[in-house]
């Protein structure tokens, strides 16, 4: 990995060059090995990482009561009888890519409590017939990329707790399991996945009779089979058979029919190579399965169809689940009769008309998903009869349906739950006859044509749950939602209201609990709107334009446990508003509001004080009025300032409007003259407050959701957890954000990571936040900033700033790809890194 280091690119005193040159001087070019040459106790006495060590044997610092050892990366060639003698406790031992080449007998003697043996990657020549023995708890071993090629000399047949056996990337040619198999009763999960299987024999897997496997998984994908003999897998019983990227598109027919006599719980075929060659109805293609017992059967990617498939469905009468994913077919195949398909989901299929008609010959479908087509874009037929039907889902489709609902459903009376959601549009005509018994009806993002002038929903008496939201509804009648009386759950953000305002439009919906009504430019509520609504318990009224909270209209939501009346015009809650709040509310969002702090609303500031547990987002909360008290949080306001003299109040005003005049002249200036400040004084040393953080993460707001999946996640819910500081939820409230970033940020922190994508190299505040990170490491002393390079990363715009380039240059950083074995290094230096130095207390261990 190329070591890298990073300057400014905006203009700077001359101090900060200084500054730069100094640090240049100062950072050791050995740094890149230091974390390397010892074990990392990841927990205390529990685990270690002890990778890339050439060592003899497990390293001296181990304790013998270690649980979870990993060795990956060293150069161990070979190991010896009793080897891991000095660990008899261990219950993971991770020996990925170790140059093994020997395993001799008794190589693992005594570690009765090993669970997890990982071999990946190693080029094994020689297994002494009791290179496993000892193993008698051992239920996962992985022996991927081991180069072997035969089971026969595999020397595993005693291990009786065995549960996942994965051979995967070998050079297996034959899936002959040898006698021993019998005695691995406990196997759930066997793979040869990528290995050279090219032909399956009779008699290959009868093994596998000779136990129950009803709950075995074996996967044979990506190998090239070209042949598979029928009867290989006749009274054979499994849980899940994965044939994904097994054949070519001309075997495939003749290499199913091999399958006769399986039984299985579910069965994956797909994704064949040679895609260029069509599938039709003629070559009867999947005839192969018509002998195969399944419950559930899975096609994935299968291309290249003839325009009628009729063979699609001929060997699947009996399967009670059907899932069709990426699939190119236009029309369904001709359904059987009699079949007891349960469940049906074509996903990405290439529908250009939702096939009712053919659909409604399966008799037994209960439920039935056709989604994410951007081909489906027509609904003409009728589902007929489908009296079991209970769910449909025909959502991320681009369906365009006119006369909705009762049409398209024809019979369907026990019928659930219907999601039409994100489609282009749907016109309601009010008639639900068919599907009267609905409970669930989603149209979300899907424009409704009917919905808000007159009412449509009047036959879903039992309809309980409701989302039209951003469904461009226009509601101008006040009996919109008539007829919907058993009503929980009403969804409808980013609609709008006639004159924009709510009046009496709920006066039917008793039975309420969740009503969301955000982002529909309201500017008014009148009187009695929320009469009826007295079970209501979640209210989002927020991203409106409501210029206060009138008792009298919201005093009837006695039982309201959330409200959020977030991002309006409030300017102030009256004491009269405060009085009516129930005493069953937890969550109260009030924040992006414009609040009047003036002393006359003194009563509403030390309700806020006091109420600092029910608010929520309290850092959104603050003052838009007086002006010389804008943007200071409400959370922090000094309640004394409001009982001083008048002659003190004129004082302070005069004080603050010099001290604006004089801040307005040093503005531009402000964190030039600030830095400036905190590099001549260097503030506090870190080592006074305390490091509360494990390292502060410097990155661009845009890639935020990587930072929280990728690292947030991983490391402070991993063990052991490691705090991160991060701006948008640590910062204090109030505080300037220079000063947060030093005192909060570097200050607090034992490290500094930072996200360099091409969002962090345009933006101004990442450029100055990482200023701050060389110079505070020159004048602390330290040599904490861990680079993390994404592979996205615009490479033009990195050379365009040359002073980052520069400091990449000169230091080790490292760099995120997205596959499993750059992954598994990048987490593994990045922890070492993180909990280098770290101090334990009595409390972390103990939860660890």
């Amino acid at each position: 990995m190329p070591g890298l280091l990073k300057m400014p690119t905006r203009g700077a005193p001359q101090l900060w060059t200084l500054v730069v040159l100094l640090q240049l001087a100062l950072v050791p070019p050995e740094l890149a090995g230091c974390l390397l040459n010892s074990c990392l106790e990841v927990i205390p006495n529990k685990t270690f990482r002890c990778t890339e060590l050439n060592v003899p044997g497990v390293p001296v610092e181990v304790p013998n009561i270690t649980q979870n050892l990993d060795l990956s990366f060293s150069n161990l060639k070979s190991l010896g009888s009793n080897y891991f003698s000095a660990v008899p406790e261990l219950q993971l031992l991770d020996l990925t890519r170790c140059h093994l080449h020997t395993i001799e007998d008794n190589s693992f003697k005594d570690l009765h409590k090993l669970s997890t043996l990982i071999l990946t990657a190693n080029s094994l020549q020689y297994l002494g017939t009791a290179a496993f023995h000892g193993l008698t708890s051992l239920k996962k071993l992985v022996l991927v990329e081991t180069s072997i090629a035969s089971l026969t000399d595999l020397p595993i047949g005693h291990l009786h707790t065995l549960q996942e056996l994965n051979l995967g990337h070998n050079n297996i040619a034959s899936v002959k399991l040898p006698k021993y198999f019998t005695n691995l009763t406990s196997l759930r999960y066997l793979s040869f996945r990528s290995n050279k299987i090219t032909y399956i024999s009779k008699g290959d897997l009868d093994a596998l009779k000779e136990a129950n496997r009803l709950n075995l998984t074996l996967v044979l994908s990506l190998n090239d089979i070209k042949h598979i003999e029928p009867g290989s897998f006749a009274n054979i019983h499994l849980g899940e058979l994965v044939l994904r990227s097994s054949f070519e598109n001309s075997h495939v027919r003749h290499s199913l029919q091999g399958l006769t006599g399986l039984k299985v719980s579910r069965l994956i075929v797909g994704e064949f190579s040679d895609s260029k060659r069509k599938l039709g109805s003629e070559t009867g293609v999947l005839s192969g399965l018509c002998q195969v017992q399944m419950q559930e059967f899975v096609l994935i990617s299968y291309r290249k169809f003839e325009k009628k498939t009729d063979t699609l469905f001929n060997c699947t009468h009996n399967v009670s689940s059907i899932r069709l994913v990426d699939l190119e077919i236009e029309e369904l195949s001709q359904v059987p009769m009699f079949s007891q398909v349960k469940q049906l989901e074509c996903k990405k299929c290439k529908f250009k008309e939702v096939p009712a008609m053919k659909l409604s010959l399966f008799k037994e479908l209960r439920v039935l998903r056709i989604t994410k087509s951007k081909h489906l874009n027509s609904f003409q037929e009728k589902f007929e009869s489908l009296s079991n039907l209970e769910i449909i889902d025909l959502s991320e489709n681009r369906l365009s349906i006119s006369g909705c609902c009762s049409f398209q459903f024809h019979k369907c009376q026990n019928l659930k739950h219907l999601n039409l959601s994100f489609n282009s549009d749907v016109r309601m005509n009010g008639d639900f006859t068919n599907i009267k018994n609905l409970l669930y009806l989603d149209l979300q993002h899907t424009k409704l044509y009917g919905p808000g002038s007159y009412p449509v929903f009047l036959s879903l008496q039992k309809l309980i749950y409701l989302d039209i939201s951003h469904a461009s509804v226009f509601v101008k009648s006040q009996c919109t939602f008539c007829g919907l009386n058993s009503l929980q759950v009403l969804k409808m953000a980013g609609n709008s209201f006639e004159n924009n305002k709510l009046a009496n439009n709920f006066k039917n919906l008793s039975h309420l609990h969740s009503l969301d009504i955000s982002s529909c430019k309201l500017v008014q509520v009148d009187k009695g709107t929320f009469d009826a609504l007295s079970e209501l318990k979640e209210l989002n009224i927020s991203n409106n334009k409501l210029l206060s909270f009138d008792p009298l209209i919201y005093k009837p939501l006695q039982a309201l446990t959330v409200l959020d009346f977030s991002n309006n015009r409030l300017s102030v809650l009256l004491d009269s508003a405060l009085e009516i709040l129930p005493d069953s509310l937890v969550l109260l969002d009030i924040s992006q509001n414009v609040f009047d702090c003036s002393c006359v609303y003194l009563n509403f500031l030390k309700w806020i004080k006091k109420k600092q547990e029910l608010l929520q987002n309290k850092e959104l909360m603050i003052c838009h009025t007086p002006a010389y008290m804008k943007n200071m949080s409400l959370s922090g306001f000094d309640l004394s300032s409001c009982q001083l003299k008048a002659s003190t109040v004129a004082f302070s005003v005069i004080t603050l409007l010099a001290a604006a005049v004089i801040l307005f002249m040093i503005y531009k200036y402000y964190f030039q003259i600030y830095y400036s400040l905190v590099l001549l004084t260097g503030c506090k040393h870190s080592a006074e407050r305390g490091d509360t953080y494990d390292a502060f993460v410097i990155h661009s707001s845009k890639d935020q959701e990587w930072v929280i999946k990728e690292l947030v996640e991983p490391l402070e819910g991993g063990k052991p957890p490691l705090q991160l500081c991060l701006y948008y939820r640590d910062f204090l409230p109030g505080v300037p954000i220079v000063t947060n970033i030093i005192e909060e940020g570097f200050l607090s922190s034992r490290n500094v990571i930072a996200v360099i994508s091409t969002d962090f190299l345009e933006s101004k505040w990442c450029s100055f936040e990482f200023d701050i990170a060389q110079s505070w490491q020159l004048v602390e002393g330290k040599a904490g900033i861990i680079m993390i390079v994404l592979e996205e990363v615009n490479k033009a715009l990195l050379r365009q700033r040359l002073g980052l380039s520069r400091y990449l240059r000169r230091n080790t950083y490292l760099e995120w790809k997205n596959n499993e074995i750059s992954r598994h290094i990048f987490w593994r230096q990045l922890t070492d890194v993180l909990l280098e130095g770290k101090r334990w207390n009595h409390e972390q261990i103990k939860l660890m």
